[in-house]
């Protein structure tokens, strides 16, 4: 399942390829191919015998017949069955549960929802009475609010895939005879419903809609959100495609399309990302974090199976976009960690969730078979560890949200990684996976979702996707061929599993295949073959391959808690949070800042835009706390050190070079690690004007404006190398960007320099320089004051203007940048500032205890791309004092009155000589 409610909703070095799924395209049609090798094991893991697989699959039926059975007997027709208490459960009758009730419209959803997997387990007889069951008594005109998304993956496809094996049967001729598409007019009228959801600018759908009132006021009691997931948006293109190919009404696949052309034209273009949380009517981005998990998992998923069931070969293109943004990002092997859209390579949090589990099996759809085994293998360890994989866990395996509703994610995964590599050691994950529901969450009335896997304690809740997904991938994974009375190869699984025929990419095509407006990226990579994979290549001549992958990750999660079993008791009678590591640090984020708190670590705002960190051990809240705090100041030091170890780039100039300055004023200017090298080639002059967007995020509106002149930029909401190619492409000759923090200055911070986007950046011709806010306000003053401001870009200050030549200069002729003094030019003068302000102190371990007496500070300067932290050993904060305040409140910009006055001394001197030489 993917994205909202109950679904699933630094670059690494480019793994192994491997094929591991047949796809076979031609301009008429496209099929998805799995191959089963059965023939093929790895060394290590003895192959299953039949018997051993036929009794795991008979388990799998009972299981499944306990489940369903008992929803049938005590919930029916409710939405879903409470499994401890032995209930239905009915929306309104039961306490709100917030989003997660979204799923429930009073439509019978488990009911619609097992329908294809019954067909699966080769129950046909009661296949045909479940449909009979929903044809009379489902109603689909409920006044009840629900999710567009929830609706459409669960009602529509259950519904639809019903449908799929229902005519399958028919054809076959033993059952289903009285069939004749009623349950595809359910579909139908359930399509229409939601279609209202999509009047939007934008063309994304609104989040929830009303089964029947739609979005009309007020009796929909809905209609005035104005976010959405990017996975609920973006996983409607399979649904709503069958649907309009199954009956020819094409609006449902133009809406899906729209859907997901708004989505891939706000991508981030510099990361090739997508935020979690996108604004529905202007198409900003809310939640800028981006992964693989919750919020966004499903509309990959549907870019690479929108191309296998269509036929689209830009779905496909786009997949690969994405997926190659994917790898050089989020993918840490075996890790997959969420990172900024704008900062690709910073991680945006130290935990993973668990619906993250469907990613390998997209990968063996894929065709990258080595990353797929290796999260795999991770997430496997988990579960050893805890029976079920917790809702999330951090980077060290611990358990950050502990709950469990049975999601099927992982076991889908297993299944795809045995179909493609035959595998006997799938088997037995399998095999632990069936024991663990049967000793861990069945109850007398179904199975319960685990509400804490710590302590195997139970939630009332059975979910209508534990059904439709979880049952049916177990049984498959142990099913031979003759198992299954159709070809599961004919059909590609939905995110809910549901199963629509490949048939359908040659049925009433009337939708464009190919979008006119969409642009792609040139990738040079074998990972983005288009053929297809053969489990014949897949170990060549290697029987070891896939063990040699596992076995660095087995004891994975054992290895990466070092801390005793007192330790960890103790932390968790305290509740405490993980500890908090150097390299996951961001001073914005509200958790990170109260952990830093319990470890004694005190963060303060300096004025120039840092921030210092202080740690008195004393006032931890524990020794253990104290205990990690050192240790992450001590990463702190380490990072601050390595970053120095980097190569500095010297200070350059900004020097303002037009009427009434003529080069008086020269402005230090931080360097970029990209774009024209100033000290390499011959210095940049032009007109300055400022970009619209000021942020320079975005295509710039005013590109006549900039066309041929420097512009001027303002920091933050984007990396800096987004902003020069904005800026660039805009005609542009060059750039300057202003920092947003306000009274920042040269004077007083180090040296700034603009890092790129992790990426390549030799497409960036031009220059491209930093100013502090105080620095840039003299340029925007001088612009508001003369209009057309001239600058010079160089690596350090020239001599003034020509025009001034025969002009008497002023004797205080006054620059921003750092004097020279006894033939020290400005440029050395800012290196040694910086190298002085930066240095990190070196400390030695000390136990908690020895920190309660004498409290360890550490100093340094760090830089993550678009962010700075700053940390000091000898600086205490330091309160304001009246003076600094009289100092803050004088004018920011004396130097332009200061040359205003001077000029104007220089003019009435050139009158009096000029009066005198007429005398004479």
């Amino acid at each position: 399942m993917s994205g909202a409610g109950g679904g699933r909703g630094g670059g690494s070095p480019a793994p192994q390829r491997a094929a591991p799924w047949s796809l076979v395209a031609t301009t008429t049609t496209a099929a998805l191919c799995l191959v089963t090798a059965t023939s093929l094991w790895t060394a290590g893991a003895a192959p299953m015998t039949r018997e051993e697989k036929q009794r795991l699959g008979n388990q799998v039926l009972e299981m499944f017949d306990h489940a369903y059975g008992n929803y049938m007997e005590h919930a029916y027709p409710a939405d879903e069955l409470m499994p401890l208490t032995c209930r239905g459960r009915i929306r309104g009758e039961e306490p709100s549960r917030g989003d997660v009730d979204d799923a429930l419209g009073k439509f019978s959803l488990t009911l619609i929802d097992s329908l294809d997997t019954l067909v699966v387990l080769n129950k046909t007889k009661e296949f045909e009475d479940a449909v009979k069951k929903v044809l009379r008594d489902v109603n689909l005109d409920n006044d009840v609010v629900v999710s567009v998304f929830e609706t459409n993956i669960r009602v529509l496809g259950g519904l639809l895939g019903g449908h799929s094996l229902a005519i399958m049967l028919k054809e076959k001729g033993e059952y289903m005879q009285w069939y004749n598409d009623e349950l595809l007019q359910m579909a139908k009228q359930l399509g229409y419903k939601l279609l209202p959801a999509f009047n939007t600018t934008s063309g994304l759908p609104y989040p929830r809609i009303n089964l029947k009132f739609g979005m009309r006021k007020p009796e929909a009691r809905t209609g005035t959100e104005t976010d959405t997931c990017t996975a609920c948006a973006g996983t409607l293109i399979l649904e709503f495609a069958a649907l309009s190919r199954f009956t020819g009404a094409t609006i449902f696949e133009e809406y899906a399309r729209k859907a997901l052309d708004f989505l891939w034209e706000k991508r981030q273009r510099s990361s090739n990302l997508v935020g979690v949380t996108i604004n529905i009517h202007t198409g900003d981005w809310v939640r800028k974090d981006s992964g693989v998990g919750a919020g966004i998992d499903s509309y990959y998923e549907y870019l690479l199976k929108a191309y296998v069931l269509l036929g689209d070969d830009s779905f496909l293109e786009r997949f690969n976009t994405h997926y190659d943004a994917i790898m050089r990002y989020i993918s840490q092997p075996p890790l997959l960690l969420d990172v900024h859209i704008h900062k690709p390579m910073l991680n945006a949090r130290t935990w993973m969730d668990a619906l993250l589990a469907f990613f390998p099996g997209l990968q063996v759809l894929k065709g990258d078979i080595r990353p797929a085994i290796e999260t795999h293998e991770m997430l496997y360890q988990v579960i050893k560890k805890h029976n079920f994989l917790p809702e999330a866990f951090t980077t060290d395996f611990r358990v950050h949200w502990a709950q469990h509703p049975l999601r099927p994610e992982f076991a889908e995964s297993t299944y795809f990684l045995y179909k493609a590599t035959g595998d006997p050691y799938y088997l037995e994950v399998g095999k632990t996976l069936i024991e663990n529901l049967n000793k861990y969450a069945r109850v007398p009335c179904g199975f319960a979702a685990m509400k804490d896997v710590r302590t195997g304690s139970h939630e009332d809740r059975m979910d209508s996707f534990f059904l439709a997904e979880m049952f049916k991938y177990l049984y498959l994974l142990f099913a031979d061929k003759e198992d299954i009375i159709f070809d599961i190869e004919d059909y590609i699984f939905t995110t809910e599993a549901h199963l629509l025929p490949l048939w359908l990419s040659t049925t009433n095509q009337s939708i464009s295949k190919k979008s006119t407006n969409s642009e792609y990226i040139e990738l040079d990579d074998s990972n983005f073959d288009w053929t297809c994979p053969n489990t014949q290549i897949l170990f060549p001549n290697d029987p070891l391959y896939a063990q040699s992958i596992r076995e660095p990750l087995k004891n994975v999660v054992d290895k990466s808690c070092p801390r005793g079993v007192i330790r960890v008791e103790e932390s968790f009678r305290s509740g405490s949070k993980p500890p908090l590591r150097a390299r996951d640090f961001m001073a914005t984020n509200p958790e990170h800042l109260e952990i830093l708190k319990k470890m004694g670590v005190s963060l303060i705002h300096l004025k120039d835009g840092r921030v210092q960190l202080v740690q008195h051990a004393i006032q931890a809240a524990s020794s253990i706390d104290a205990e990690d705090g050192l240790r992450f100041m001590q990463e702190m030091i380490e990072l601050s050190s390595q970053q120095q170890k980097e190569q500095q780039l010297p200070p350059r100039a900004v020097q303002i070079v037009s009427h009434p300055f003529f080069g008086r004023v020269v402005l230090t200017a931080g360097p970029a690690q990209f774009g024209l090298d100033l000290s390499k080639h011959k210095e940049t002059r032009g007109f300055v004007a400022s970009s619209k967007p000021y942020n320079g995020c975005s295509e710039l509106t005013n590109p006549e404006a900039v066309m041929g002149k420097i512009a001027l930029l303002q920091r933050g909401q984007c990396m800096f190398a987004e902003k020069a190619r904005n800026i660039q492409n805009a005609g542009a000759i060059g750039g300057i960007v202003i920092d947003d923090n306000e009274g920042s200055s040269s004077d007083t911070a180090p040296l700034f320099q603009m890092a790129g986007d992790g990426k390549d950046t030799d497409d960036i011709k031009i220059p491209m320089l930093f100013l502090f806010s105080k620095e840039g306000s003299i340029i925007l003053d001088a612009i508001r004051e003369y209009e057309e401001v001239e600058v010079l870009l160089s690596d350090k200050a020239k001599d003034r203007d020509p025009e001034m030549e025969n002009e008497p200069q002023s004797a205080d002729q006054t620059t921003s940048g750092p004097p020279e003094v006894d033939g020290e030019s400005p440029e050395d003068s800012s290196l040694n500032s910086h190298s002085e302000s930066s240095s990190p102190a070196t400390t030695d371990n000390a136990s908690p205890s020895q920190q309660d007496s004498e409290p360890i500070k550490s100093k340094g300067y760090v830089r993550f791309d678009d962010e700075c932290t700053y940390f000091d050993e000898d600086e205490e904060e330091q309160p304001e004092t009246e003076e600094d305040s009289k100092q803050d409140s004088k004018p920011l910009h004396p130097i332009v009155a200061d040359w205003k006055e001077d000029m104007k001394a220089i003019r009435e001197l050139k009158k009096e000589m000029m009066k005198k030489k007429g005398e004479l």
